[in-house]
C-alpha cells in the first residue's frame, strides 16, 4: 500500500459524522463503516476492509473501535488513527458524562425511566448473547466451553476468575481446534515497522505489571482508575456487551458505584451511537467527576491503540499458523459464557422485578431481534412504554 494520503480533516470530518449517526452496536457499526469508507470514498479495497475486521475480532477490545482506528491509521498514519478515533467516539463520550452529572445532581437513582433502561439493557444483553453464541458456538465442544464458562463465573464471580477462563479456554482451543484452519489468507499492508510493534507490545507489558503495583501504593483515585480501565480494556475479548461483567466486577464490588448506578448508565449507553465502550466515561465520571471520565476513557482505549501498532506488522505470519486461530475459536467460545453469567447477574437480578418488568423486556427484545428495531428506538420505546406502566 503506498503512503497514506488521507488529509487528517477529512478523516476528522468521516468519522465525526460516523461518531453522530453509527447506532445499533458492533455489527451495524461495521456496515457504517463499509458504506462510508470503502463504498463511498473508495478508501480501501473489500478485502482489505475484511482483513482489518479480521485482525480487530483477534485482539482484545473494542472490535468496532479498532477498525476505525486501523482504517485511520491506514488513511493518515498513527495520527490519522487517532483523530479517527476521536471523531467516532467523542460525541458520545459528551452524552454519557452530561448523563452522569445529571444523575448525581439530581437524584436521578429513584427516576422511573432509570429502572426503564435497566430493563432495556436485559433486552439488548439477551439479543447480544443469542447472537454471539449462533456466531461463536455453533458446535457441541465450543457449546460445552461457553456453559463450563458460565458455570464457573457464576460460583467464583471475579474479574481474575474471567481472566483465567479465557486463558483456559485459549489453551482447549489451542489442542482442539487448531486444525480448522482457514486456507486462504490475504497479506495484509502495513504502516509500521517489526520494531514499532514490538516496542507497542513492551508499553503495553509495561503499563500491565506497573499500574497495579501503583496503584496499591497511592492513594489517588485518578491513578486507580487508570489502572482498572487500562487492565479490562488490555483483557476484555467479545467487544462492548462483553466489557459489561468485567467492569461490573471491578467497580461494585468495591464500593466506587451501587449495582442501579451501574446498570442505569449501561442501559442510557444503549441510547448513544459510537462504542459501548464509552459506558467508560460515564463510570469515571461518576467516581470522580470530569476528571475521571478523562482517565477512564483514555485508560480502556489506550491498549487498543497498543495492540493495533504490535500486532499489525505481525499479522501476516500470525494469520498463517493454525495454533494461532485455535486459540482464538476457544476465547471466544468462552466469551459466551461470560455474556451468559452476566445476563443473570448484575442484568436480570437488577432489572426484572415483576410480572411487568419481564413483560416490557420480552416485547423489547422481540422488536429487537425478530423485527429488527434499532437499539436506539428500543431505549425510546422502553423508557416511554415505562413511563405509562408507572401511571397505571
Amino acid at each position: 500500500m503506498s503512503k497514506p494520503k488521507g488529509s487528517l480533516l477529512e478523516i476528522f470530518k468521516a468519522s465525526t459524522k460516523l461518531g453522530l449517526t453509527s447506532f445499533g452496536g458492533p455489527v451495524a457499526h461495521l456496515a457504517y463503516f463499509k458504506d462510508e469508507y470503502i463504498d463511498r470514498k473508495k478508501w480501501l479495497d473489500d478485502k482489505t476492509y475484511a482483513d482489518i475486521i479480521a485482525l480487530c475480532q483477534f485482539l482484545p477490545g473494542p472490535a468496532s473501535s479498532q477498525v476505525g482506528i486501523a482504517i485511520g491509521m491506514l488513511r493518515g498514519g498513527l495520527l490519522g488513527g487517532i483523530i479517527s478515533w476521536i471523531g467516532f467516539t467523542v460525541p458520545s463520550i459528551i452524552v454519557l458524562v452530561l448523563f452522569a452529572l445529571l444523575y448525581q445532581s439530581f437524584g436521578l437513582a429513584d427516576a422511573n425511566f432509570i429502572h426503564s433502561l435497566k430493563v432495556v439493557a436485559a433486552a439488548v444483553v439477551l439479543h447480544a448473547l443469542i447472537g454471539l453464541g449462533k456466531k461463536l458456538t455453533p458446535d457441541r465442544p465450543r457449546i460445552a466451553i461457553a456453559l463450563v464458562s458460565a458455570l464457573i463465573l457464576l460460583l467464583y464471580p471475579s474479574a481474575w476468575m474471567q481472566l483465567l477462563i479465557i486463558l483456559a479456554a485459549g489453551l482447549f482451543g489451542w489442542k482442539m481446534f487448531s486444525s480448522m484452519v482457514e486456507s486462504k489468507i490475504q497479506p495484509f499492508p502495513v504502516t509500521f515497522s517489526k520494531k514499532i510493534g514490538v516496542a507497542s507490545l513492551g508499553v503495553l507489558v509495561a503499563l500491565l505489571a506497573l499500574l497495579p503495583i501503583l496503584a496499591r501504593n497511592t492513594e489517588s483515585m485518578l491513578i486507580q482508575l487508570f489502572d482498572t480501565f487500562f487492565r479490562v480494556g488490555s483483557l476484555v475479548f467479545g467487544g462492548g456487551h462483553v466489557v459489561l461483567p468485567m467492569l461490573e466486577r471491578e467497580v461494585v464490588p468495591t464500593g466506587w458505584l451501587t449495582a442501579n448506578e451501574f446498570l442505569a448508565g449501561y442501559g442510557m449507553a444503549q441510547a448513544v451511537p459510537g462504542p459501548l465502550f464509552t459506558f467508560s466515561s460515564y463510570l469515571g465520571t461518576m467516581i470522580e467527576g470530569v476528571a475521571g471520565a478523562l482517565v477512564a476513557t483514555v485508560g480502556i482505549f489506550l491498549p487498543s491503540f497498543l495492540f493495533l501498532m504490535a500486532a499489525l506488522p505481525f499479522l501476516n505470519e500470525l494469520r498463517k499458523r493454525p495454533a494461532f486461530q485455535g486459540v482464538l475459536t476457544g476465547v471466544n467460545a468462552s466469551v459466551v459464557g461470560i455474556l451468559l453469567a452476566a445476563f443473570y447477574d448484575p442484568v436480570l437480578k437488577s432489572s426484572i422485578m415483576e410480572g411487568a418488568d419481564f413483560a416490557l423486556a420480552a416485547i423489547l427484545f422481540a422488536l429487537l431481534h425478530f423485527f429488527k428495531v434499532p437499539a436506539w428506538a428500543i431505549v425510546l420505546i422502553g423508557v416511554g412504554a415505562g413511563a405509562v406502566l408507572n401511571l397505571l
